[in-house]
């Protein structure tokens, strides 16, 4: 029998594809089955305006069986089958799909979406197979016919026997290899997983030959391994079902199922969209953080279905960033997938998609922290740090999409609170949005530079992460309130008359200060009378963009460089400490170097820096008890 060469140009991509197009050899079968739905689909479509046909669901399934003795894979479907000529014009040239072609003709359009439009999907076979049999019997013709290919150097079509109408594929295995092991696309278990992951939605049962453990008939504790037909896939995916139909249970069990995480999702967000671009969506936000998600091995991403066939597993673009923690999946017959269903082209259906799925993320966060706050604080504590992030990323591009949604704790509530809160209840006579930085809320509450804020009445947000301060430096003003460090050099409240006050002291003892300076050289840029302090002695400040909350930061990334702030040493002309250094100025230059050294690591201390000399700071310490 003579051989017919596949066109040129298809014997050169179905080489590319064999070596090169499909990341997983596991996807020839999602690609076999996804063709034999669409099989089943146009025998459906036939039976529409065909009264000579009945379309019987139950009887039209898929079966996959495997032969381990002849090393043969078979997929077989109970659908339209092929004529000669459309083997000849299906199967010899390589990306003339004869779905696309149906569905063109006939222009489906109630809601029966034909999945293999792109003509590649069964030469996928050749990636485990050394030679493919098609044997198919079409519906309009009595005579059956055999298609057989090694590949690409041709293929043969020839008549042959088949007694029903439908298609049979039969995959002769390669030969295993030292890097590929090709009897694993024989075993049970291989089989139903790949088909549970990839086409477990697909509408018409899947059924294979199982092997189970049964209780021997007539005995109590006997066994016995028997093979039974089963079906392999769900069919009905939980997308596709009526909203109403659902419960919540239903969703926590798909979660559950599709491994989602180990805990239960906080929310899940159902949508049915039908305008410029149709989809089907389930997202989940989770309640607890993964345990590698802020690390580089965390991948983000929904699961993209084509018609209810899995095309990746994570599809990073359908997700920014921010909203990195949800989880679930899109199905969608509008995206435009080249030449393999996983190659997505990023066009402006994918687009509209993802704009769409952020802004009902961003939606439902709202309605929870309105309606939900308990549940809302929850997730916060969980993702909030990812939400601040995103404010910062892209030099702020986001931050409007997320400013409403961030908390920070308060002096005044003792509790989180949103930004449009603090701004609500705001003294008329208070220009700034104030915050202070620590480690934690207590150590934040001593810090000697909250003082004159609290005294005044205003509140004061504590920022315990170290995200906190650059994330509203990038903001910069909220309802059009500036953001303010009460480390800050002004804090735009001061009593005029104290600070003339303080200026004046500070004027005639400038020599106090100067010597003060130049005893801790370049470790900060000023020493200066306080007009903030009021019971402490000594507090640092800063000055210019860096502050000393941000200085730590940066200090312990990998990347250091070194970058400080200008810190500046404020001492409380009102405080004993005071009449003790003007004192050592006058009479012991020595002891004013000591204590000048000592107020120094003192404030460093309360601003959780490091000493830098512990042995001197210790040493320094026992000079003053002696």
């Amino acid at each position: 029998m003579a051989v017919k060469q596949f066109q040129a140009e298809s014997k050169r991509l179905l080489e590319m594809m064999i070596n090169s197009i499909y990341s997983q050899k596991e996807v020839f079968l999602r690609e076999l089955i996804s063709n034999a739905s669409d099989a089943i689909d146009k025998m459906y479509y036939r039976a529409l305006t065909d009264d000579s046909i009945s379309f019987n669901k139950n009887d039209y399934y898929i079966k996959v069986t495997s032969d381990k003795e002849k090393r043969e894979l078979i997929v077989e479907d109970t659908g339209i089958g092929m004529t000669e000529e459309e083997l000849e014009e299906n199967l010899g040239t390589i990306a003339k799909s004869g779905s696309l072609a149906f569905k063109n003709e006939t222009e489906i359009k109630d809601g029966h979406d034909i999945i293999g439009q792109f003509g590649v999907g069964f030469y996928s076979a050749f990636m485990v197979a050394s030679s493919v049999t098609v044997i198919t019997k079409s519906i309009d013709s009595d005579q059956a016919y055999k298609w057989k290919s090694n590949g690409a150097e041709g293929y043969t079509i020839e008549p042959a026997t088949k007694e029903t109408t439908g298609t049979k594929i039969i995959l002769k295995l390669r030969e295993n290899t030292e890097d590929e092991t090709y009897d694993d696309f024989l075993e049970e278990h291989r089989l139903q997983s790949i088909i549970k992951k990839y086409s477990d939605f697909i509408r018409y049962p899947i059924k294979m030959d199982v092997t189970v453990r049964k209780k021997k008939e007539g005995t109590e504790d006997e066994y016995e391994e028997v093979i039974e037909e089963q079906t392999i896939n769900s069919m009905v995916p939980i997308w596709r079902k009526n909203k109403n139909e659902l419960k919540k249970e239903d969703y926590e069990a798909f979660y559950a199922e599709k491994h989602y995480g180990f805990d239960k999702p906080l929310k899940h967000i159902h949508l049915s969209v039908d305008g410029a671009v149709r989809y089907q969506a389930i997202l989940y936000i989770p309640e607890k953080t993964p345990f590698d998600y802020y690390t580089q091995e965390y991948e983000k991403g929904l699961e993209l279905y084509s018609n209810s066939v899995l095309i990746m597993d994570k599809c990073p673009d359908l997700l920014p960033d921010y909203f990195s923690f949800v989880k679930g999946l899109v199905d969608s017959e509008d995206l435009s997938l080249n030449i393999s269903r996983e190659m997505l082209q990023h066009d402006r259906q994918l687009q509209l998609i993802a704009k769409n799925i952020k802004n009902k993320i961003k939606s439902e966060l709202k309605t929870m922290l309105k309606k939900e706050r308990e549940t809302y604080e929850k997730f916060y504590e969980s993702f909030g740090r990812q939400l601040k992030f995103g404010v910062q990323m892209d030099f702020g591009a986001n931050k409007d999409d997320l400013k409403d949604l961030l908390l920070f704790y308060s002096s005044k509530e003792k509790k989180m609170v949103t930004l449009d809160e603090y701004v609500s209840r705001m003294p008329e006579d208070q220009k700034y949005i104030y915050y202070a930085t620590g480690d934690s809320y207590e150590r934040i509450e001593k810090l000697p530079q909250t003082e004159m804020v609290l005294d005044k009445g205003y509140e004061i947000l504590y920022f315990t992460e170290d995200i906190d301060e650059f994330a509203v430096k990038t903001l910069m003003t909220y309802k059009d309130k500036q953001f303010k460090s009460v480390a800050s050099g002004d804090l735009g409240i001061e009593d005029e008359k104290e600070t003339e006050d303080v200026k004046a002291e500070e004027k005639e003892n400038e020599t106090l200060f100067k010597t003060m300076k130049d005893v801790l050289k370049d470790k900060v840029v000023n020493v200066r009378a306080s007009t903030r302090l009021k019971s402490h002695p000594v507090c640092l400040t800063a000055e210019g963009e860096v502050s000393i909350e941000m200085e730590k930061v940066l200090q312990a990334m990998p990347n250091n460089q070194h970058i400080k702030a200008d810190k500046v040493l404020e001492i409380n002309t009102n405080h004993k400490i005071y009449d003790a250094l003007k004192d050592a100025l006058e009479n012991d230059k020595d002891k004013l170097e000591l204590y000048t050294k000592l107020l120094y690591n003192q404030a460093l201390l309360i601003e959780g820096l490091p000493v830098e000399d512990p042995v001197e700071f210790t040493n320094d310490m026992c000079k003053v008890m002696v």
